[in-house]
């Protein structure tokens, strides 16, 4: 599932490409008709795309499996190819579940293959209820060391990973981050927060921050589905400590990465390493 780094990697590459251009029309299996407005900027929250109208907001969700991907127009002597800026060429195919065509000729597309991802537009007036019940972002200034301990303290018995899910207290990280900011702070994802020391709780703020900045200076994640704007790959797969790593040699001690089950949760860490 496309995570914090790769909604905000759309976010940006979008908002080079998108800002300014009038949408002529959305094809596909959302009924939406936002036909004239205007695209004035583009926003995150946790992980919905926030596309900013001159008359409201669109909303997109890629969920587990979804992919936008933008063609720009036509090259001379290209038969009407349309070709992807920065990429490779991608038409739309079976997994195209919407088309978001553009007045200048260019269009966006919305891959989405188990079709769990949604599009929706939203009055402005109405956006706040949508967005509500998420809880601080960690890259955000809210997010302070105290903040931390704070939602820690309320929740003393849960697991460490399960909290960390929680898109009600922490917005925008999921498994893949989740695993990678427990090994940066050498602490077993299956932990009880209440065991948790003041040294582990700062360690484990300052995993999720490094690991949120780093992943998106190389663009996101591509494990599976994800792509970027462009519809080439994120470069973080090989900064990956733990997460699709299971068996392999952990790269600070060697011991073999193990991956199980926690709440229905694929789960990685190194056994020697994190405590």
């Amino acid at each position: 599932m496309p995570e914090l780094p790769e909604v905000e990697t759309l976010k940006r590459e979008l908002a080079r490409v998108l800002v300014g251009k009038k949408i002529r029309k959305i094809e596909g299996d959302f009924k939406l008709k936002p036909a004239g407005r205007e695209i004035v900027g583009l926003e995150r929250r946790a992980k919905i795309l926030i596309f900013k109208l001159d008359s409201g907001y669109l909303l997109v969700h890629l969920k587990m499996t979804g992919q936008l991907v933008f063609q720009g127009r036509p090259l001379a002597g290209s038969k009407g190819r349309p070709l992807v800026v920065g990429g490779h060429p991608e038409d739309p195919n079976k997994y195209t579940r919407a088309v978001i065509y553009f007045t200048d000729g260019t269009k966006l597309l919305f891959n989405d293959l188990r079709k769990f991802g949604w599009l929706k537009m939203v009055a402005e007036k109405d956006l706040p209820k949508h967005i509500a019940h998420l809880g601080p972002e960690p890259l955000g200034k809210d997010f302070t060391l105290e903040k931390f301990k704070e939602i820690l303290a309320h929740y003393p018995k849960r697991k460490i990973k399960q909290l960390l899910l929680d898109q009600t207290l922490i917005a925008g990280l999921g498994n893949i981050y989740v695993d990678e900011s427990c090994f940066l702070a050498k602490t077993l994802p299956t932990r009880i927060v209440s065991s948790l020391t003041a040294s582990e709780i700062k360690k484990l703020h300052q995993g999720i921050i490094k690991v949120l900045k780093l992943s998106i200076s190389k663009k996101g994640t591509s494990t599976r589905n994800y792509v970027r704007s462009n519809g080439e790959k994120g470069a973080f797969v090989s900064h990956l400590n733990v997460y699709g790593r299971d068996k392999e040699q952990c790269k600070r001690c060697g011991e073999k990465i193990s991956k199980i089950k926690l709440n229905g949760r694929g789960t990685h860490f190194c056994p020697r390493c994190q405590k």
